[in-house]
């Protein structure tokens, strides 16, 4: 049995999916892009966009009961491979500031993201 995640931590759903699913033991999040729940509004630099998804990917996390710490698996969508070293930089802060383990990862370059952002996050988290 699947339950839908909401939050308003983290952006509303900008088309027919939701924020994530919690199956039980395992918990999706769909991707989240930099757009800030409060205001709506996209910062310019790829670091703060990146540290925003990631905000945003903790609070669909959180909503389901989990932690950071409980990520395993994350695909992190770029428009530029040339920023991947701020990324980088930004996605090892987090998860170092939230004394968890580094998931598995995926980074790949994409042609466009919705709201032409720079980045896009999904994980996926285990209940254990």
């Amino acid at each position: 049995m699947s339950r839908e995640i909401k939050t308003e931590r983290a952006p509303a759903a900008i088309g027919p999916y939701v924020q994530g699913v919690d199956l039980g033991n395992i918990v999706m999040t769909s991707g989240q892009i930099p757009v800030c729940p409060k205001t709506g509004s996209v910062a310019e630099d790829v670091t703060a966009q990146a540290r925003q998804s990631l905000e945003n990917v903790k609070a669909v996390i959180e909503a389901s009961g989990l932690k950071v710490s409980d990520i395993v698996k994350t695909t992190v969508f770029v428009k530029d491979l040339n920023d991947f070293a701020a990324v980088n930089a930004t996605y090892e802060a987090f998860f170092t500031e939230h004394q968890a383990a580094f998931p598995a990862r995926s980074c790949v370059e994409v042609a466009r993201l919705p709201k032409d952002v720079k980045i896009e996050i999904e994980a996926i988290a285990v209940r254990r």
